[in-house]
C-alpha cells in the first residue's frame, strides 16, 4: 500500500527532484554536452585529438567525411596529414560498374590541400577508358606527392591499356619526378614504355624495392634492364617472360645488388604457334640463387601444349609454377628431373593419360615440395598414395579433385582417403565438384 501511496502523476516532479538535476537530464538526453557530471555526460568537441583521429582511422571514407561536420575540432581532425597517408582512388561509370566512385569533390579537395601527404595510394578503375583517364587526370595534379607506394587496378578488362601513351606517360612521369621515395609500384596491365621507366629510376633508384609490371607491352628487355642496373635495393620483381633474359638475371646477381626475395615470370601465349619462346641459361639460373639463395621464383605459364619446348629442359631453380591450361606428361617428366627446388605445383589440366610416373618422379626429386593441386588429370589411386607416402607430412597442402582419382584393384575412393590420412598425419578428403 505504501508503494501505491508513492505513485507519481504524468506532469508532476517525483519528491526531491531538484531543477539543477532536471536541468542535467534535459542535457544529457538532448544536446550530449552535460555541463557538470563528467560520469553522465560528455562534451565530444572536446575529445582529444589523437582519440578522435583513432576513431575517424576506423571510419569508411563517407563516414569520416559525415563525422567531420559534427563540430570544428572534428573538422579539423577530418584534415590531418596522418589520415591522408594511405588513400584508395576509386573511379567508376555508374551506368557500367558496380564499384562505388570516389565523389569528385572530394578528390578536388584531397589535391587541394592533402597531395603533400599522400604516400600509399592506389586507383582502382573499372573497365571503362573514361575510367582510366580520370585516373591519369588526378595523377597529372599530384605536383608536390611524396608517394611510396603506388598501385593501379584495373577490376576488369585493362583499361589503362586504351589510354593513349602519351597520357600515361605523363601522368607517371609527375609522380615518378616529384616522389623520389618510391618504394613500391604495381603497374600491370598498362602502356608503361622505357622511358618512363628511365624517369623512374633516375628519381628513385635508391629508394625502389617492389616493381610489378607484368603485360606491358610497351617495355622492353634494355628496359627492365636498366632497373635492374641501378636499383640495387630491389626485393620483388614481377613481368612477363619476354622481357627475362641472361643479362637481366645476371645483372639482379651483382655485387651491388641486395638479395632478391621474389621473382614472378608470366609466360602467356595469346596466339598458338605464333612466338618461339627464348631459353634461359643454365649459368644464369645459377648465378641468381648463388647470389639469393632464399628467392621465390613463380612462375605462371598460359601456354599451349605444343609450346613449352624452351623450358625446363636444364635444372631450373623455380619454386612454384601454376599451370593454368593443359600440359603434356613429357613436361610434367621435366619438371620432376630439373626443379629440384619446387614448393607448390598446380596443374589445371592433363589429359587423359594417368601422370602417376610423374608424380611418384616429382615426389622423389623434388625435396621441398609442400604443396601440390591436380585438376582435369587422371592418376590411380595406387599412384597416388604412393606419391602421397613418399612425400609424407611435409605436404601441408593438397588439393585433388575426387574426379582425378581411378579406383583399382587394390584401393577405392572410400579406403583411400583413410590411407592417405595416415601418410599425411591429418584426415584428408579429395575435393568434390560444387554442384550449381
Amino acid at each position: 500500500m505504501k508503494r501505491a501511496g508513492q505513485k507519481v502523476v504524468a506532469g508532476t516532479e517525483a519528491p526531491g527532484t531538484s531543477q539543477t538535476s532536471k536541468k542535467q537530464k534535459t542535457s544529457f538526453y538532448g544536446s550530449g554536452f552535460g555541463e557538470s557530471d563528467p560520469c553522465t555526460s560528455m562534451d565530444w568537441g572536446s575529445l582529444p585529438h589523437h582519440v578522435i583521429l583513432r576513431v575517424f582511422q576506423f571510419l569508411t571514407l563517407v563516414d569520416r567525411a559525415r563525422a567531420s561536420s559534427v563540430c570544428r575540432r572534428w573538422n579539423e581532425v577530418f584534415h590531418i596529414p596522418d589520415l591522408w597517408r594511405r588513400f584508395e582512388f576509386e573511379l567508376s561509370q555508374p551506368a557500367t560498374s558496380y564499384l562505388k566512385s570516389t565523389h569528385p569533390d572530394l578528390i578536388q579537395q584531397i589535391i587541394k590541400r592533402h597531395a603533400d601527404h599522400l604516400q600509399y595510394v592506389s586507383f582502382k578503375v573499372d573497365s571503362s577508358t573514361e575510367s582510366a583517364e580520370a585516373a591519369c587526370d588526378i595523377l597529372s595534379q599530384l605536383v608536390n606527392c611524396s608517394i611510396k607506394t603506388l598501385g593501379l587496378i584495373s577490376t576488369a578488362k585493362p583499361s589503362f591499356m586504351n589510354v593513349s601513351k602519351a597520357h600515361f606517360a605523363s601522368a607517371l612521369t609527375v609522380v615518378f619526378v616529384n616522389s623520389k621515395s618510391l618504394s613500391s609500384i604495381k603497374i600491370d596491365d598498362t602502356p608503361l614504355d622505357d622511358p618512363s621507366l628511365k624517369v623512374l629510376v633516375a628519381n628513385n633508384s635508391d629508394t625502389l624495392k617492389l616493381l610489378k609490371m607484368s603485360s606491358c607491352p610497351h617495355v622492353s628487355p634494355a628496359g627492365i634492364l636498366c632497373v635492374a642496373d641501378q636499383c640495387h635495393g630491389l626485393k620483388e620483381l614481377a613481368l612477363n617472360y619476354y622481357i627475362l633474359s641472361d643479362e637481366l638475371l645476371l645483372a639482379l646477381s651483382s655485387e651491388k645488388h641486395v638479395d632478391l626475395e621474389h621473382l614472378r615470370i608470366d609466360v602467356v601465349s595469346e596466339n598458338p604457334g605464333q612466338v618461339q619462346f627464348h631459353t634461359i641459361k643454365k649459368q644464369s639460373w645459377d648465378a641468381l640463387v648463388k647470389h639469393s639463395p632464399k628467392v621465390n621464383i613463380v612462375m605462371y605459364f598460359f601456354l599451349y601444349e605444343d609450346e613449352f619446348d624452351a623450358f625446363f629442359r636444364e635444372e631450373t631453380p623455380v619454386t612454384h609454377l601454376y599451370f593454368g591450361r593443359a600440359v603434356s606428361k613429357a613436361m610434367l617428366g621435366r619438371i620432376g628431373m630439373n626443379c629440384p627446388r619446387l614448393i607448390e605445383l598446380v596443374v589445371c589440366a592433363n589429359g587423359l593419360q594417368p601422370l602417376d610416373d610423374e608424380l611418384i618422379q616429382i615426389a622423389e626429386r623434388c625435396k621441398n615440395l609442400t604443396a601440390m593441386g591436380l585438376g582435369e588429370c587422371e592418376v590411380t589411386c595406387r599412384g597416388f598414395i604412393e606419391f602421397v607416402k613418399m612425400c609424407g607430412g611435409r605436404l601441408t597442402q593438397l588439393s585433388i579433385m575426387e574426379e582425378v582419382l581411378i579406383p583399382d584393384s587394390d584401393y577405392s575412393l572410400d579406403r583411400l582417403h583413410l590411407e592417405v590420412s595416415k601418410h599425411l598425419g591429418r584426415m584428408w578428403f579429395p575435393d568434390m565438384m560444387p554442384t550449381w
